[in-house]
């Protein structure tokens, strides 16, 4: 459920206090200082002391008739000159007894110095106006904190109930009203959050936000730095935001909080921040279900070369990601690596044209092998237009689903190919194919129906190694004439002769097609 967070007022300008009917009684009118009336005010103070300058902690409104200053044009340049160092929001003078018109040399410093100057041609009861302005701060303080506790609770809320990360970015993105991203200290990005076209619009030019630092927060880009125990890892961005700057910056605040309690609450999950955008990414190209070039924004964020690049696409059975990440930094390789379903890792490299991809893939597998002698790596012929990376990917999945049951059957190479995976690699593709279903249990009926794995697995072997008997026998330790009891067991419920190249043939297919189906 979503919980509408609100918005605090507007923070209160200059110019919004010169448009008060009570100050618009006094006849205001600004004498300097005409371009910094969006200065937000922090409190009103009247004062009548040359020296109120030391008393201020700046964005104040200075009221005064200036009684003190008249005279003394030395007195009044120093006036002015001690609220500009005090970085006071502007100074009101009443018009009255002491400057019965505008004073030329308060308005000349206080134009030099930036300071917006307004003069009262009206008397004007000072105490209503400070009544009404620090009324209008106080409630808008009040917002403040329960706009922040509001937003903490609901974040918290969140975290507690074990939602991911993406659902707090979700929650965040719906109350900012603009797209939210998640960096690393790199500013890659980790996730990303809001409506599709205006995320993809953000990650489209990330490059040159990134560079350019994503702008100001006049421009509505605000940022929150994510980190804990003294070391920073990231930030959160809030894109574009059209609300005000002071929402804006709440919410990112309140927002980096909950990412750093979930970071934290994490512990040592498997799947960090990095690897869970690398898995988002390329399970969203294997699925096919959102289009390559959609994703390519997303590729791009993420680090990984897309430009007039080659992208060979492996997939690599019992392979850890950390250990493949190593191995690639090790080769000084770019790419991306996740955690796919069936206990299966996905590699996307991105190479430059002028790498050799079938020498980098070699000493890829090679280095991989030398660490576990049984890692083979299924790759799929390279790609040099993006489009084709989905495609690219499936058919690596697909030569690794092919040699999952084979590897201790088979002499496999340390890179396996679709060429290299024969009629297994037909038989995986075909396995869901209802005929084929019938078709295996027809063949292999008499053994299925009597739940006899020993039978089978000779069976299995026995055509795996070419129907040689002394190999067969010797890989089940059992001897010749026990190893020919079992064949001619199996022959009998089969009612085939494996003698016979085309019965063999038909068993061994509905074998692997049977194998296929169960894995």
């Amino acid at each position: 459920m979503t919980t509408t967070f609100g918005t605090l007022e507007p923070a209160l300008s200059v110019r919004q206090v010169l448009t008060m009917e009570r100050v618009l009684a006094g006849e205001p009118e600004v004498v300097a200082g005409a371009g910094q009336l969006d200065r937000p005010v922090r409190w009103v103070h009247v004062a009548e002391a040359p020296d109120v300058g030391v008393m201020l902690s700046g964005g104040e409104m200075v009221l005064t008739t200036g009684v003190l200053l008249a005279g003394d044009e030395e007195k009044q340049a120093e006036y002015i000159r001690s609220l500009h160092r005090a970085e006071a929001a502007a100074v009101v003078l009443g018009l009255g007894r002491a400057f019965p018109a505008p004073p030329d040399v308060m308005r000349r410093a206080a134009e030099r110095c930036g300071l917006p100057m307004i003069v009262l041609h009206r008397p004007f009861p000072f105490a209503e106006l400070t009544e009404e302005v620090q009324a209008r701060l106080v409630r808008r303080k009040f917002a403040a904190v329960s706009l922040s506790e509001s937003v903490r609770t609901a974040l918290t809320g969140l975290i507690t109930a074990g939602a991911p990360l993406q659902r707090l970015l979700d929650e965040v993105a719906q109350h900012s009203a603009c797209p939210v991203v998640v960096t690393n200290l790199a500013h890659r990005v980790l996730a990303t959050a809001g409506e599709r076209p205006a995320v993809d619009d953000v990650l489209r030019d990330w490059e040159r936000i990134a560079r350019q630092a994503g702008g100001s927060e006049g421009d509505g880009w605000i940022r929150a730095e994510l980190g804990g125990r003294g070391e920073r890892w990231g930030q959160i961005v809030l894109c574009g935001h059209r609300g005000d700057t002071a929402t804006g910056r709440l919410l990112a605040d309140r927002a980096a909080e909950a990412l750093v309690l979930h970071r934290m609450l994490g512990g040592n999950s498997a799947h960090s921040w990095e690897e869970q955008s690398a898995q988002s990414l390329l399970t969203d190209l294997v699925s096919g279900v959102v289009p390559a070039r959609q994703l390519l924004p997303r590729a791009r964020a993420a680090g990984l070369p897309v430009n007039r690049r080659t992208f060979v696409p492996l997939v690599v059975r019992d392979g850890e990601p950390a250990q493949l990440e190593r191995v690639l930094r090790l080769l000084g390789l770019s790419g991306i690596v996740a955690e796919l379903a069936d206990g299966a890792t996905a590699v996307l490299l991105s190479l430059a044209r002028d790498q050799d991809a079938t020498v980098l893939v070699a000493n890829f597998a090679a280095r991989l092998r030398s660490e576990a002698a049984r890692t083979a790596v299924a790759a799929a012929d390279p790609r040099t237009a993006w489009d084709d990376v989905p495609a690219g990917l499936r058919e690596a999945q697909h030569v690794a689903d092919a040699v999952a049951d084979s590897s201790a059957a088979l002499d496999l190479p340390a890179v396996v190919r679709l060429r290299d995976v024969h009629l297994r690699g037909l038989i995986r593709l075909l396995r869901d194919d209802p005929h084929v279903q019938s078709f295996a249990e027809r063949e292999l009926d008499g053994l299925l129906c009597s739940a006899d794995d020993d039978l089978l697995s000779v069976l299995r072997t026995y055509l795996a190694t070419g129907r040689n008997k002394s190999r067969t026998a010797q890989l089940h330790h059992v001897s010749r004439p026990a190893l020919y009891r079992r064949l001619e067991a199996i022959q009998g419920r089969l009612g085939v002769d494996l003698d016979d190249f085309e019965q063999a043939a038909s068993v061994h297919i509905a074998l692997l097609a049977h194998d296929a189906q169960q894995g």
